[in-house]
């Protein structure tokens, strides 16, 4: 069975975790702002002893690979880049969105009654979001989306919808009195969806061109360089 390493770096939460085949031998997590470069390789570290496992016996990495943070995601995508290349190993994307998902999919009393969506705070009233049904599978596409009191209205006469994820709250206070809207709190980004959804992935041969990968950021990053006091 494939040992697969799993990162989740791509909000404030940073979170690894090792599987073996299906089986979870273990997981850290720090929900630390800015700690994601100073920890996770001692996190890899840490929890690759923990579980007697070395480095050179993993089979691929997985990384969560947005959208989300910006600098998060190059964190978590350096160091997987990083590992694949020095151990010769295949590299394995999940998206952020699908991970945050399937976590609710599965604490769900059957999951096919609903339609999913996570939803990820991109400031102002923005989120990067979809629609998923209990397969994983994107009835909405992943977009970034400014809320409305109109988003979604089609579906919820349709079926509930469950929400969640650090962008729902900018939703929920729209959408009161909505009987098929449902929110979730503290639905975080986690290392051990990513792993699971990894393994199909890893049977499928489903894997980044390491040499070329790039996070999803959903949208262009601008950088400004900062603007000097001007001296009259």
């Amino acid at each position: 069975m494939p040992l697969l390493l799993a990162l989740e770096t791509s909000s404030t939460v940073c979170s690894v975790a090792l599987y073996k085949g299906e089986q979870l031998l273990g997981s850290s997590e720090l929900q630390i702002e800015k700690s994601h470069s100073s920890h996770i390789t001692v996190m890899i570290s840490q929890l690759l002893s923990n579980c007697n496992v070395e480095l050179k016996q993993v089979s691929a990495v997985a990384v969560s690979g947005g959208p989300g943070s910006y600098t998060g995601l190059r964190i978590g995508s350096s160091a997987a880049k990083g590992l694949c290349f020095s151990l010769d190993i295949p590299l394995i994307e999940v998206s952020t969105l699908h991970g945050l998902a399937a976590q609710v999919i599965e604490a769900t009393p059957n999951p096919e009654r609903f339609l999913y969506c996570p939803m990820i705070d991109a400031r102002r009233m923005e989120v990067y979001t979809c629609l998923l049904n209990h397969k994983l599978e994107e009835v909405v596409s992943i977009a970034p989306v400014i809320v409305s009191e109109g988003f979604l209205e089609k579906e919820l006469l349709e079926q509930s919808v469950i929400f969640f994820g650090s962008g729902a709250s900018k939703l929920k206070s729209l959408k009161k009195g909505v009987a098929n809207a449902l929110f979730i709190n503290s639905i975080l980004p986690s290392a051990k969806p990513v792993g699971r959804l990894a393994l199909e992935k890893y049977k499928q041969e489903a894997f980044e061109d390491v040499a070329y990968y790039e996070p999803f950021y959903l949208k262009e990053v601008h950088i400004t360089a900062p603007t000097k006091n001007k001296v009259n």
